[in-house]
């Protein structure tokens, strides 16, 4: 080929794909990635149709089930996809279903009311990056099939018996060459948002089954999702580990301007406030308007009724509406037809007209409680007055935290060793527990774009305590400050300013065992409550040193798990000696660099947060008061099986 022909730019250089080949050059912009996030992506664009069903009230029963070869089967008792003969397309509507992005019953409003999903790319975009899926239909006595490979069907939807059942099963498998990450479903991370579609749709049936797990009878692992109370029962799963002030869930649901809007809320004794919104069961966990609609409400109605009751008489201070939400755990949940998101990650509701709709609500709502229940109105005006006291402490803490942070670098904590490359994107910054690891990682690290922090044992549990004490924490100040991060913009008085954020990865390195996941617990909760924006950005990881260096002769390996370590006293044979590392400390800095730190060869773990409401209460059980939550949770998810003294 000529050097001219080459470098032709013309028509024939340009690609017209189709809509399913797009999806598969371009994932991501259908699902958001191709990692863990994504896979699991799939499972709620199926599970969005029959949830869609259940909306338009003709599904109460949906199933899914993770099959031994890690495919998927969804079924649902709704209606079944329309088999008849597209006009248009010259084949069956399953097949224009299946096959044509941005095809569906959810553009016509007889069909369906609201529907959810966040992309509304739908189950052809599932099929498009599936290596097989398979579609049974049952409608009008009949059973109808078509399977696919890779988007493409292999052949026409065909009838292949009679049924009296009515509904729709998918069963697909996520083609390997997209998802090459992984193709391992990963079952808590399913039962936590079929928990959570459950909430929101009171009276659905959900069940979730591991095929490729037996319990102790021998049985698969199955769940069953249900809701009596919906939106109530939601909060009260969350505060679950939290100590109510009032005797009861404040709950309504109707419809204002021709908009659903559910809201449950109540106040317990923590100092966080803990709003969560969904619009068309999709968690908006960046806000937009319903959220402004509910603050609206609550504060109005609150400061309307503290007024009138006299109990702000003595206060000598303005109340604040962060001062309302202090201690409350409320879930707001709206249908809107035409939903218009915006915000960084489109989970922000842009619709105008919802604000007063849930504004009314919100503000009929309270109104009616609080006259109804004086003695729970008088503890919340009296938690608000407490809440009101603590910014004015806080605001004086916050304040020295930002002194500190926009000090110039010789205002730097005195223990952070500080990298030379200033560029934020090339730099990392390891938290360290302890000071003796955290002088191994000093010497271990590479200089160039590695920052070191050690940390001084168990940092504050932010989760019990008020504003006040967490700013003025001196392990949490070293943080802020070497972080170069400060709270409160002039939109939201309590979001992170990362406009100087001087690290794109922020490392937490504590030891393998107990004491140091217990500190990597309370350094994410931290994160979580006060940093949440660094997580949702991707700049949190978890460092992973291995547990074991196995020895014979002049070989040596490391192993990350008791597995790992199997497997090389298998290959290395009798007579390997093998060390076990209680802490970062037993290392020296050469083997802290070759496992953990350096770049080509160490495992980090990227936090992310799958559910806003299931982080949400595993934090407030991990670092609440109440134990027997806590030692359910431990001993389900506990990673170690012998226990170190």
């Amino acid at each position: 080929m000529s050097e001219e022909s080459k470098n032709s730019y013309s028509a024939d250089s340009i690609q017209a794909l189709e809509g399913m080949e797009h999806v598969r050059m371009r994932p991501s912009m259908y699902i958001g990635d191709v990692g863990v996030r994504g896979l699991h992506h799939l499972v709620y664009e199926v599970l969005d149709n029959s949830i869609d069903e259940a909306l338009a009230g003709h599904c109460d029963l949906i199933s899914v089930d993770i099959n031994e070869d890690n495919s998927v089967t969804v079924r649902d008792n709704g209606r079944g996809i329309p088999v008849d003969l597209h006009k248009k397309e010259g084949v069956s509507a399953l097949e224009v279903v299946m096959t044509k992005i941005g095809a569906g019953g959810k553009f016509d409003k007889d069909s369906y009311k609201v529907s959810g999903g966040l992309h509304g790319v739908g189950v052809s975009c599932v099929n498009a990056l599936s290596d097989h899926l398979h579609a049974i239909v049952y409608r009008d006595g009949k059973i109808w099939e078509q399977e696919y490979e890779r988007g493409k069907a292999i052949y026409p939807a065909k009838c292949t018996g009679d049924t009296t059942q009515k509904g729709t099963t998918v069963t697909f498998t996520p083609d390997k060459s997209i998802f090459q990450q992984t193709t391992e479903y990963n079952y808590d991370t399913l039962a936590g948002r079929m928990r959570e579609l459950a909430y929101l749709n009171k009276g659905i049936r959900i069940t979730l089954t591991d095929k490729r797990k037996k319990d102790d009878k021998g049985e698969f692992v199955e769940e069953l999702f249900h809701s009596k109370e919906g939106l109530k029962e939601f909060v009260k799963f969350l505060d679950s580990a939290r100590t109510p002030i009032i005797g009861h869930v404040i709950s309504m649901e109707g419809e204002k301007n021709d908009i659903p809007v559910e809201v449950a809320m109540t106040y317990n004794d923590s100092y966080a406030e803990n709003l969560h919104s969904y619009v068309n069961n999709i968690n908006t966990h960046e806000g937009g308007t319903h959220l402004s609609g509910f603050r609206r409400g609550l504060t109005s109605t609150l400061k309307k009724y503290a007024d009138n009751s006299g109990l702000l008489d003595k206060l000598k201070f303005e109340i604040a509406g962060d001062d309302f939400r202090e201690g409350l755990t409320a879930i707001i949940s709206v249908k809107v037809q035409e939903p218009q998101f915006e915000g960084q990650t489109k989970t922000k509701l842009g619709n105008r007209e919802v604000t007063s709709a849930v504004s009314q609500a919100v503000s009929e709502m309270l109104e009616n409680y609080l006259e109804e229940n004086p003695n729970d109105a008088k503890i919340i005006i009296q938690k608000v007055i407490l809440a009101a006291q603590a910014r004015h402490a806080a605001k004086k803490a916050r304040e020295m935290v930002q002194r500190k942070t926009v000090m110039s670098i010789g205002g730097l904590p005195g223990k952070l060793s500080d990298c030379s490359e200033t560029d934020p994107a090339e730099c990392e910054i390891y938290l360290v527990e302890g000071d003796s690891a955290g002088g191994t990682a000093k010497q271990g690290r590479d200089r160039n774009f590695q920052a070191i922090l050690p940390l001084r044992g168990k940092i504050l549990n932010v989760e019990k305590a008020m504003q006040h004490k967490v700013f003025e924490n001196e392990e949490i100040r070293n943080i802020f400050t070497a972080l170069g991060v400060s709270i409160g913009t002039e939109e939201d008085s309590k979001a992170l300013n990362l406009t100087k954020l001087r690290y794109h990865k922020v490392v937490i390195m504590c030891d393998a065992d107990v004491d140091g996941s217990h500190i990597s617990t309370l350094i994410l909760t931290f994160f979580f409550r006060y940093m949440k924006e660094l997580i949702e950005q991707g700049y949190v990881y978890i460092a992973a040193p291995p547990l074991y260096l196995i020895k014979k002769g002049a070989k040596k390996q490391y192993a990350w798990n008791d597995d790992q370590r199997d497997s090389i006293i298998g290959q290395f044979g009798e007579g390997s000696k093998i060390q076990r590392y209680k802490g970062l400390g037993e290392m020296n800095a050469e083997q802290l660099w070759d496992t953990t730190m350096n770049p080509e060869f160490r495992t980090m773990r990227k936090v992310v947060i799958d559910s806003m409401t299931e982080a949400d209460h595993v934090f407030s059980m991990l670092m609440g008061d109440e134990v027997p939550p806590r030692r359910e949770f431990i001993e389900k998810n506990a990673v170690y099986a012998n226990i170190d003294a």
